[in-house]
């Protein structure tokens, strides 16, 4: 499709409507309470939200998408005048409350767009989130996947995040004489919070901004801003620091727990040997200053999953919610789109999804190539501005194959799905 039709995480002028996935900052930078380019979509707990994010934004542009049901738009091509009409389907991403991932269909085909999203298979809602996308898909071919490929690398593997709640948990009661302190953004992790207060039988700690954000979202009993009723403590992530945590020490026994897929290492300033505390985002980077000897890192065991003492005072714990490698994987079997575009352009660790996944896909791809970022650049940018191509475009042979390529998907899903297929349909 041409451009200037829509746009998904996107806010700069050009489009007629306009999507968001969730409301973590990364999405929505060019957003702002004065932004009025034309409707916006979301979802429903997005909306609900989103005043509490952008006062005085002009609440009559947010349209509501439904999670589960198809929504038909018409829009009026820029170039023809004529009228176009896109469906959109939201389905539950599994990132952080509101998150969707986007299904679109319309004369150009059949694309896809996962903003962030996790994809672990232990739960019933995620299990749920599966049927509901196969369901969703039927015998469409993905002509396009946007995938968030946050952790598209096979050193990255993650435990669910059940598993990993109940490791943060076991950490805190094995100090049972310390206060804790837990870095978290401004929104996610809320289930971990709630599981760490029912399991231990105490209240969480939060800043009075996320204490609104909190009981918004129907969490009334768990969470409270008085300091002197609990030794738990969840604080903005920017402000948890080994400066922080040793000082803390200075006053109450304290150790600091950090829930993140990211690698979490200690590592001095330069040149004067006090340590501070850094996310990085390769796990080559942390190797490479373990060669050097120059920090303190402790594994448990020898698994990547494995919980890690960075420091006498800190916790990592691979609590995730972007998916990770293996289920990246899983994700795109499933799906079988025609190609792949990730939509983490630039950061220390980028890979192209298709050097890894490109044999999963419908389409022959070129030469897999690693995608070096230049040295010194460590933005990372997840919006993309969807430019359409016409699936209907091709010769006969393009047709006969795409009808072939379409026997081929039912049939996988099929499989997917747990069904028996007759012979007719043995590829």
């Amino acid at each position: 499709m041409e451009n200037g039709l829509i746009s998904v995480d996107r806010w700069s002028d050009g489009s007629q409507i306009y999507f968001l996935t969730h409301l973590h900052s990364d999405h929505t930078k060019g957003l702002s309470s004065q932004w009025s380019k034309g409707p916006l979509f979301c979802s429903r707990l997005t909306a609900k939200l989103f005043p509490f994010k952008f006062p005085n934004f002009n609440l009559s542009l947010l349209r509501v998408l439904e999670i589960g049901l198809w929504h038909s738009i018409s829009l009026i091509s820029p170039s023809s005048g004529s009228r176009k009409v896109i469906k959109v389907l939201a389905i539950d991403a599994h990132h952080c409350p509101g998150a969707v991932m986007l299904l679109f269909r319309g004369d150009f085909g059949c694309l896809m767009y996962t903003g962030d999203f996790r994809w672990e298979m232990s739960s019933e809602r995620a299990n749920k989130g599966r049927i509901a996308l196969l369901n969703a898909l039927e015998d469409n071919t993905v002509d396009i996947l946007y995938l968030d490929n946050t952790y598209c690398n096979p050193s990255y593997a993650f435990p669910s995040r059940e598993i990993a709640a109940r490791q943060i948990v076991d950490i805190i009661a094995s100090h049972p004489q310390h206060d804790i302190i837990i870095g978290i953004n401004s929104l996610g992790k809320e289930d971990l919070l709630v599981h760490i207060s029912r399991m231990l039988g105490l209240k969480v700690w939060v800043w009075p901004e996320r204490l609104q954000t909190m009981h918004l979202l129907g969490f009334n009993d768990e969470f409270t801003t008085k300091t002197n009723l609990t030794r738990v403590r969840a604080v903005p992530r920017y402000s948890f620091s080994i400066d922080t945590l040793e000082g803390l020490n200075q006053m109450r026994p304290t150790i600091g727990i950090m829930p993140s897929g990211l690698p979490w290492v200690v590592r001095p300033h330069e040149g004067d040997g006090i340590h501070s505390g850094s996310l990085l985002t390769t796990r080559y980077r942390r190797s490479k200053l373990n060669e050097n000897g120059r920090f303190l890192i402790e594994k448990q065991t020898g698994k990547v999953e494995s919980v890690t003492k960075l420091h006498n005072y800190i916790f990592s714990v691979p609590y995730s919610d972007h998916a990770c490698f293996s289920e990246i994987q899983e994700f795109i079997k499933l799906v079988r789109p025609t190609t792949i575009k990730g939509i983490v352009s630039s950061s220390s660790c980028y890979i192209e999804p298709l050097y890894y996944f490109g044999r999963l896909c419908g389409a022959k791809q070129p030469v897999n190539k690693f995608h070096h970022k230049k040295k010194g650049t460590e933005k990372v940018e997840k919006n993309v501005d969807i430019k359409f191509v016409n699936s209907k475009k091709g010769t006969n042979a393009g047709i006969l194959n795409a009808g072939v390529r379409l026997g081929r998907v039912s049939a996988l899903r099929r499989v997917q799905r747990g069904a028996r297929l007759p012979e007719d349909d043995c590829l």
